[in-house]
């Protein structure tokens, strides 16, 4: 059943002193017109830039495992930012499901939430903290949409039906390493970690194994953490599949409904992009399970490593 809110917040004004042309030397008068139009040029770069950090700061706070209405919030995988919802102006609720379908959309549960006043991205993720730390804190979200209009944001959170196309847990597990892959071949900044574009990773069954009882178990018991009920992690995992390895690392998302934006997620997220561009893990094994009983409806695991 698809759920839908819309939460709309003014924050305090801030105002930043404006240079006056008056008070410009002569000859930059003149080039008031040039620094103007590449003013406007570099704008669409500049929100697009701040955006990402939005995203950036978002997921950190999410997985930091943060205090929200005197409870401890558990630690949550990333959003994955998704162009459809970054594209999607709301007016009014019942805009929003006509909006979405208009934009190749199809939701599970959306929520929106709009704040106004200041163009700071800091300022902005404080107001979310203060105000809205419950929707950000929703294990039932996983993607997300961020749009800026001058000192207006929205931010859409959203969790989309799984996709048609999925296939079953090898098949997608496989989408994931192409689309790792690809991110692989192009240097990359994580968070604030430079990485060099790094050698292709091939398909392990054992990591595979592995990712695939893992989700399972995160699936049937209804959480999500690296740690597992019995209290093992990755390593001891990979090692009860058979898999003897020298460096092992793990990403896990949750509600992403396609492999696509489960790879998304990850290089959307500080503390996951590095595992994907680590140039010293060699091999990879990734799968998902699906419980619709469960508060993510969809866990997804990613397993690499370097073998011993």
């Amino acid at each position: 059943m698809l759920t839908r809110s819309v939460m709309t917040e003014t924050m305090a004004a801030i105002r930043e002193p404006l240079s006056d042309p008056r008070r410009l030397p002569g000859r930059c008068r003149r080039c008031g017109v040039a620094l103007l139009l590449a003013a406007m040029l570099s704008a669409p770069a500049a929100q697009a830039s701040e955006t990402r950090t939005l995203l950036t700061l978002i997921n950190m706070y999410r997985q930091a495992s943060p205090a929200c209405d005197d409870r401890q919030a558990p630690s949550l995988g990333p959003l994955a930012p998704d162009h459809r919802l970054a594209r999607v102006l709301v007016v009014s609720e019942a805009q929003l499901q006509r909006e979405l379908k208009r934009a190749g959309y199809q939701a599970g549960r959306v929520q929106v939430i709009t704040l106004a006043g200041s163009t700071n991205v800091n300022a902005v993720m404080s107001a979310l903290k203060q105000r809205y730390c419950g929707p950000l804190l929703d294990p039932h979200y996983s993607e997300i949409g961020v749009l800026r209009r001058g000192k207006t944001w929205q931010l859409i959170l959203a969790q989309s039906l799984l996709s048609p196309d999925l296939g079953d847990w090898q098949h997608a597990g496989r989408a994931i390493l192409q689309q790792v892959n690809q991110a692989r071949a192009i240097p990359r900044n994580c968070g604030g970690q430079a990485f060099a574009a790094a050698a292709p990773l091939t398909w392990n069954v054992r990591l595979a194994r592995s990712a695939l009882a893992h989700s399972r178990d995160m699936a049937a018991r209804n959480y999500f953490s690296h740690t597992d009920k019995g209290g093992s992690h990755a390593g001891v995992r990979a090692q009860h599949a058979g898999y003897r390895w020298q460096r092992i690392g793990e990403n896990l998302a949750a509600g992403q409904g396609s492999a696509k934006q489960a790879v998304a997620g990850w290089l959307a997220s500080p503390s996951h992009c590095p595992n994907i561009m680590n140039p010293h893990f060699t091999e990879m094994g990734a799968a998902y399970a699906v419980n619709p009983e469960s508060d993510a409806l969809i866990y997804w695991t990613q397993v690499f490593a370097t073998p011993r």
